[in-house]
């Protein structure tokens, strides 16, 4: 991909090939589904959700054969463990494979990833209330 300055999600959206922009929407649906008051942003030229006071929740990307969930962090992969033994792990990514031709349908596991972003939140928000109640003490 050409280095870019995406300024909304749907830029980025737009600028992925016909068939993955059709998995990208469905994943960008899942997730603002999951997280409805999380803020849709672009971060590190992807598209990212961050909660109020508690910073990026998720993002997510297209690549040519496969889109992907980030972070995945350790707490994060231990919780899903047998959910994700079908899918790539490394250094903090989830790589959910797409078909040929990609299929929205077909390549997004949506209730995976629901689960993934409400975990994220749960963690975020846990994180926000944290750092508050340093900052009171």
């Amino acid at each position: 991909m050409a280095k870019t300055d995406f300024k909304s999600v749907d830029q980025y959206i737009a600028s992925q090939p016909k068939g993955v922009q059709a998995v990208l929407k469905r994943v960008r649906g899942t997730i603002r589904k999951a997280i409805p008051r999380a803020e849709e942003v672009i971060s590190y030229q992807m598209p990212a959700y961050k909660l109020s006071g508690g910073g990026a929740v998720l993002f997510f990307a297209g690549w040519k054969e496969h889109f992907s969930l980030y972070p995945a962090t350790d707490g994060l992969v231990e919780a899903f463990g047998d959910d994700l033994a079908p899918y790539k792990i490394s250094k903090g990514t989830i790589r959910f494979p797409l078909s040929s031709p990609p299929s929205a349908a077909k390549d997004v596991p949506a209730k995976l990833i629901e689960r993934i972003a409400k975990f994220r939140a749960k963690v975020a928000a846990a994180r926000a209330k944290a750092k508050t109640a340093a900052k009171k003490r």
